[in-house]
């Protein structure tokens, strides 16, 4: 009877959530396939993951562009978004690391950086303060994926040895994620620092 009565409520939780919100839970749930596809190491394997990675990563475009021009922009989507795509690429390089795809120093940094970040995002938000996306941490992104993509096929194609020109893209994808989060960290105490004064200021009386 419980599980039902827990089955029928999940069903309408899904169905409550609008559809910018289901594509956004789907990229998360690609992860354990594509994790698994992964530790198969098979060429086939490897293919498909890479197929599934792409979707997952395009589907990030798409449910900010539904939630968008739909008007379906809410407070869940904003947490649940950023949250996928963390998710979704740090598990990859986790799992590559595994492999022995990826030294195990490069994914320690990104991992590092992506948590500190959410840790000053949420510090930021007890101060009254909004730390928005800019375009290096967007171009960050972008180069991770960009990056995964060869990786995750793994095996030379056509004569193009992969996982080297992966691991090639992957320290600029590094090194942009180092300098983004540096300028996270600035924008947070040049923000912080100016409220400050401002509260300092007291108006003439």
């Amino acid at each position: 009877m419980a599980f039902s009565f827990s089955v029928r409520t999940s069903r309408l939780n899904w169905h409550r959530l609008n559809w910018a919100n289901r594509i956004t839970l789907l990229r998360i749930g690609a992860i354990v396939p594509i994790l698994l596809l992964m530790h198969v190491s098979g060429r086939i394997s490897c293919l498909v993951a890479t197929v599934l990675f792409v979707l997952a990563a395009f589907s990030d475009f798409l449910d900010g562009y539904i939630a968008r021009r739909g008007g379906l922009v809410t407070n869940f989507g904003k947490f649940l978004d950023p949250l996928a795509d963390k998710l979704l690429i740090c598990s990859v390089i986790i799992e590559m690391v595994g492999l022995g795809w990826v030294p195990a120093w490069i994914a320690v940094l990104m991992v590092i950086r992506e948590l500190a970040v959410t840790g000053l995002r949420a510090v930021a938000a007890d101060n009254g303060l909004v730390i928005a996306a800019d375009r290096y941490g967007k171009l960050k992104t972008v180069v991770q994926i960009v990056a995964l993509v060869p990786l995750l096929l793994h095996f030379p194609v056509y004569g193009v040895p992969m996982h080297t020109l992966g691991i090639f893209i992957l320290y600029i994808a590094l090194l942009l994620t180092i300098l983004s989060g540096i300028n996270y960290f600035y924008r947070f105490f040049r923000d912080w620092a100016a409220g400050q004064r401002a509260d300092q200021v007291t108006p003439d009386v």
